[in-house]
């Protein structure tokens, strides 16, 4: 169980790194978060039934912890195992000055239309999305029409 947990995150880590950088802005609070999300994947892997894709689930656990810490006074973390190499707490690869300015506009949108963008930048369909968030799938069009347009706003003023 523990080779094809640590598989699954090593293969859809750029997801957990994604809800990271949305939600958190310094790299210290980003790689918090990581570990966070990580445990609680790891909490959850065992009740996972393959009903819905691994991304689907994964992307629930990690918006859901996301969300929930932001609640939390305090995140009382406890890692009996240290995490595999291949999984990286922080990513490694340079950011370009133009993502950079994306993910802080990202950071300006609320809760909900974070989780909604997010979805729809790794192309999850409407569906999905809805299915994820908890909202109908006509109501998810509108959404990201208005995320686009406030984000159009923010990068060009």
């Amino acid at each position: 169980m523990k080779e094809a947990f640590l598989s699954m995150v090593e293969e859809h880590q750029a997801i957990v790194h994604k809800i990271c950088r949305m939600y958190r802005d310094t790299p210290e609070d980003q790689e918090d978060l990581f570990q966070e999300i990580v445990y609680q994947l790891w909490k959850a892997f065992p009740d996972f039934r393959k009903e819905a894709k691994i991304s689907t689930w994964m992307y629930r656990i990690a918006l859901n912890t996301a969300l929930a810490v932001f609640r939390k006074n305090t995140i009382a973390l406890v890692f009996r195992e240290a995490i595999s190499e291949e999984i990286h707490p922080v990513a490694s690869a340079q950011v370009s000055e133009n993502e950079e300015r994306m993910y802080a506009a990202l950071r300006t949108l609320t809760p909900a239309e974070k989780a909604i963008i997010s979805l729809y930048l790794d192309d999850f369909s409407h569906r999905e999305i809805g299915h994820i968030t908890g909202i109908s799938e006509n109501y998810v069009g509108v959404r990201i029409h208005r995320i686009k347009d406030k984000l159009k706003t923010i990068l060009n003023p």
